[in-house]
């Protein structure tokens, strides 16, 4: 499972002319499912991104999580769009291959499951609508973009502390 996590000020999704899912300051989370991916991995991701420390305090340091915000009360909203790009494959010609993409029929049910886990904590959740097409509409607080892919995740740390 690939999750591009954008921290930003609003954000929104549109098919058809219509705004589907709108979030003021929080969490746009671009989401990609693969095959072998399961609940367990989406359920881990929610966990991590929830609590990533990459809110402001009050000197402006990246040291709060968006859990730290919710329980301060203050706005903290998720929104999140399937993408399965995040799973294109362009090493070879100029077309992006997909086939790592998990097919629709394994992927939606582990989006939305992905996204429960976001209510299960407490936050308002907004979505895009799987398989269409969408428009995103944000505005990128920072900028704030990070990439989580639970394969890496699960890689053992190198002991040098260097450079991977």
């Amino acid at each position: 499972m690939r999750v591009l996590v954008q921290r930003v000020s609003r954000a929104s999704v549109t098919v058809e002319g219509r705004v589907t899912g709108e979030i003021g300051p929080g969490l746009l989370l671009l989401t990609g499912i693969t095959a072998g991916d399961s609940g367990t991995d989406g359920a881990t991701l929610a966990q991590k991104i929830a609590n990533l420390r990459i809110f402001p305090d009050e000197d402006g340091a990246m040291n709060r999580s968006a859990l730290d915000r919710l329980d301060a009360g203050e706005p903290s909203s998720i929104l999140v769009v399937s993408q399965f790009t995040l799973y294109a494959d362009m090493r070879k010609g100029r077309r992006p291959s997909f086939v790592q993409a998990a097919p629709p029929d394994v992927a939606a049910p582990l989006v939305d499951a992905f996204a429960g886990q976001f209510r299960q904590l407490g936050f308002t959740v907004a979505e895009g609508i799987f398989g269409a097409h969408m428009a995103v509409d944000l505005v990128n607080d920072g900028p704030v973009t990070l990439w989580l892919d639970t394969a890496e995740l699960q890689r053992p740390r190198r002991a040098s502390g260097g450079p991977d």
